[in-house]
């Protein structure tokens, strides 16, 4: 099952992630939200639209924007809409 850690950590798992540019996106159930805050960094995507992101916490330590996710996909990217990727460090496992 895919998922994804970060220090020492489970941040997500799921069965049923979509696979978007070599990049999991786990369902947003699937996220442990102890392990998450909400970001104010938001960036742009051409094709998939606006992200947003969120810190990883575990015990103590940020990782800062190391999740990203898309509130309100373009239509070409309504799949992954609100499903979450990880980045800068976060390891997931196929």
């Amino acid at each position: 099952m895919p998922t994804a850690t970060w220090n020492g950590e489970v941040i997500a798992e799921s069965h049923r992630t979509e696979v978007v540019e070599g990049n999991h996106y786990f369902p947003p159930e699937s996220l442990r939200r102890e392990f998450v805050r909400e970001s104010e960094t938001h960036t742009v995507c051409g094709w998939k639209g606006t992200a947003s992101y969120y810190d990883v916490v575990v015990k103590g330590e940020v990782n800062q924007d190391a999740a990203w996710y898309y509130r309100q996909a373009k239509p070409e990217a309504s799949h992954i809409q609100g499903y979450i990727a990880f980045w800068k460090g976060v390891r997931v496992q196929p």
